[in-house]
C-alpha cells in the first residue's frame, strides 16, 4: 500500500520540479527581452536622429522638424519608450521609416530564408563535424590523421567570407555551375551553406575528436576493450554518445550566431535574410524595424539554446536524473 501512495507522490514531484524549471526559463525570457528592448530603444537613440537621415542633408530645419513631429520623435524619451512598450505588449510594433510597412511584417518576410540558410548550415557541418571528429578521436592513421587535422586548424583560422569569396570565384565565375546571388531555387542554397559549414564545421570537429579522444581513456572503454567489444561498438556505443555533450552545447551557440543574422555571409551572395535586413535598416536608422528585429532574434536565441538545454538532458542521463532528483 504504501508504494502505491509513494509512486504518484513521486510522480507528482517530479512534474512539479518541471513546471519550476519551465516558470523560470519563461521569467528568463522575460528578462531578457525587456532587458534587450530598452538597451536597444535608448542605444539607438543616441546613435543619431533618423528625421535626418530621412529628409536628406538638404532639408531645412522646419522639414526635419516635421518629419519629427510625424512620426513621434519630438516627444520626450521617457514618453516615447513608455509608448514604445505599450505597443509591444499589444503586438504593435510600429512601421517602417523607410516603407512604411509593417516592421514585425518585414522581419517575418527575411525570417524564412535565415532560417533555411541556418538549418541547413547546422546539419551540414555538425554531420561532417561528428563523422570527422569520431574519425579523428578514435585513433585514425597518422599521416592521414595529420593532414586532416591540419587543414581543420587551417579553416578555423580562415575568416568565413573569405572561404565564401573563394568559394564564388571557382563555381560562380570560373566554372560558373552554381548561382552566387540571390535565393531562386535550391541551387542557391549550396554556396551560402557551404560558406557557412566550412565556418562552423572545424570547430565543432575539434571539439568532438578532443572528446572521443577522452572517453577512450576511461576504465569503462578499457574494460570494455578487455571483454572484446567490438570497436564500432565501443565508438558509437559508449564513446561518441558521451562526446556529443559538449558539441550541442556548441550547437546552441552557433545556431544562436546564425539566426542573430549572418550578416557578411548574407550580404556576399545577397541573400535576403535578417541580415540584410539589419543592414538595410542600420543605414537609414529605421528603428521600428531594427528593433522588431532584435526582439525577434532574440526569442530565436532563446529557443535555440533551450532546445540545446533540452538536447543535452537527453544525450546525458546523470542531468536528467539532476534535474529529478533536485
Amino acid at each position: 500500500m504504501s508504494d502505491a501512495v509513494a509512486a504518484p507522490s513521486k510522480t507528482a514531484s517530479r512534474w512539479r520540479r518541471w513546471l519550476w524549471v519551465l516558470a523560470r526559463r519563461l521569467i528568463d525570457l522575460l528578462v531578457l527581452i525587456l532587458v534587450v528592448t530598452t538597451v536597444l530603444f535608448f542605444l539607438l537613440r543616441l546613435i543619431g536622429d533618423p528625421a535626418t537621415v530621412l529628409v536628406g542633408v538638404d532639408a531645412t530645419p522646419e522639414q526635419v522638424e516635421a518629419v519629427r513631429v510625424a512620426y513621434g520623435l519630438d516627444k520626450p524619451l521617457p514618453m516615447q519608450f513608455a509608448s514604445f512598450l505599450s505597443e509591444i505588449v499589444s503586438g504593435n510594433f510600429g512601421y517602417s521609416l523607410a516603407t512604411g510597412q509593417p516592421a514585425l511584417g518585414l522581419v517575418f518576410e527575411s525570417l524564412a530564408a535565415t532560417l533555411g540558410l541556418a538549418v541547413l548550415s547546422l546539419v551540414v557541418a555538425f554531420s561532417v563535424a561528428v563523422v570527422v571528429g569520431a574519425w579523428l578521436g578514435a585513433g585514425a592513421p597518422g599521416f592521414a590523421r595529420r593532414l586532416v587535422a591540419g587543414l581543420i586548424f587551417v579553416l578555423q583560422g580562415t575568416p568565413g567570407f573569405v572561404a565564401g569569396l573563394l568559394l564564388i570565384q571557382v563555381f560562380a565565375v570560373e566554372w560558373p555551375v552554381l548561382p552566387s546571388l540571390g535565393l531562386d531555387g535550391w541551387q542557391s542554397y549550396v554556396l551560402p551553406v557551404a560558406t557557412l559549414s566550412l565556418f562552423l564545421m572545424p570547430k565543432q570537429a575539434r571539439l568532438i575528436a578532443a572528446n572521443v579522444r577522452q572517453v577512450y581513456a576511461a576504465d569503462y572503454i578499457r574494460t570494455a576493450r578487455a571483454i572484446g567489444a567490438p570497436p564500432a561498438t565501443i565508438l558509437f556505443r559508449h564513446a561518441l554518445p558521451n562526446a556529443l555533450i559538449g558539441a550541442v552545447a556548441l550547437l546552441g551557440a552557433q545556431a544562436a550566431l546564425l539566426l542573430s543574422g549572418a550578416v557578411v555571409t548574407e550580404s556576399i551572395f545577397g541573400w535576403p535574410g535578417l541580415g540584410s535586413l539589419l543592414l538595410s535598416a542600420a543605414q537609414i536608422l529605421d528603428f521600428p524595424v531594427i528593433q522588431a528585429l532584435a526582439i525577434v532574434v532574440a526569442l530565436l536565441v532563446f529557443a535555440a539554446n533551450s532546445l540545446a538545454n533540452l538536447l543535452v538532458v537527453a544525450i546525458d542521463p546523470r542531468i536528467r536524473d539532476g534535474l529529478q532528483t533536485r
